[in-house]
């Protein structure tokens, strides 16, 4: 497909060497790799994932997602994730491009374009369709425009709205619709998990976190899972884990340090969940990444 011979080498253009770039467009950023890589814990953000080359698979909860240059993938909420390269290589690197979606952006969208909002629930937070022509067309002349820098503050919004317009009319794609309308259920799910990103080493309170939501604690519980494939308490502890991992990595804490700045009472009840988690004990974990990474 010459689009995406393109699109691949518009991203080998602008990014010369493996890692992760923002760009002078707001929310745009390349990803390139030359080598299969560890797993990567993260969070994503509502964000659409369009592959140029190589492969990708990321883990949501006990679910696994694979996503490629004939697919794309897309997140309506924040959800914790695990990602990692599956295919690349020198010769061919893996490359991508990464668009933060903007909620008021599409509810915008979905109000002018008179788009049908099902009355089924939103489903899961992340999607993989079927790349087609038209996007990829849009995701193209919104990349194109970093030649011409003048033109970004004038055309970029609107090449942004189309681009979500062309997501829009894929029907896997309704959950986003659900969660750019004001007062939805799907919304009110995703304030809940707002919270829980930046509360999440507070005690969990599911009847509060349901007050909150405006549901009864049992629809709370089943359609926070429906949207996450976690419940509230597994979708916590991804946050805590992963935030204990980065402070262990980069801010040189003990473990138990790490363990209570994210939650856990109990340092060896937090052993034994990073281990299950990780695969080694904290130490060992973060002296295994530090020598890959030297």
């Amino acid at each position: 497909m010459e689009q995406i011979k393109e699109l691949a080498e518009l991203i080998e253009r602008n990014v010369a060497v493996d890692g992760t770039y923002d760009t002078s467009i707001s929310g745009l950023r390349f990803v390139r790799t030359t080598q299969i890589s560890e797993p990567v814990y993260s969070v994503y953000e509502p964000s659409l994932c369009v592959v140029a080359q190589g492969s990708k698979l990321v883990m949501l909860g006990e679910e696994s997602y694979q996503y490629d240059s004939a697919s794309y993938l897309t997140a309506s909420v924040h959800l914790p994730i695990t990602g990692q390269i599956i295919k690349a290589s020198p010769d061919k690197p893996y490359l991508c491009v990464n668009l933060q979606l903007d909620m008021n952006q599409i509810f915008e969208v979905v109000q002018s374009s008179s788009q049908v909002i099902s009355n089924d629930s939103p489903g899961r937070g992340l999607v993989i369709s079927l790349v087609n022509d038209s996007l990829l067309e849009a995701v193209l002349r919104l990349i194109r425009l970093l030649e011409t820098p003048q033109d970004i503050p004038i055309l970029a919004d609107g090449i942004k709205r189309e681009i979500i317009y062309r997501i829009l009319q894929n029907d896997r794609n309704d959950s986003l619709k659900h969660f750019a309308l004001v007062g939805s259920q799907a919304q009110r799910i995703a304030k809940v998990i707002g919270v829980l990103n930046r509360e999440f080493a507070q005690p969990l309170k599911v009847d509060e976190l349901a007050k909150e939501a405006r549901m009864s604690s049992s629809s709370f519980y089943h359609h926070f899972k429906e949207v996450t494939g976690m419940s509230p308490i597994q979708f916590q502890k991804q946050l805590r884990l992963q935030e204990a991992r980065r402070l262990l990595l980069t801010e040189n804490l003990e473990a138990a340090e790490a363990a209570f700045q994210v939650g856990y009472e109990s340092p060896s009840h937090f052993n034994r969940e990073y281990s299950r988690k990780f695969g080694l004990s904290p130490m060992k974990d973060i002296r295994r990444l530090r020598e890959m990474l030297s």
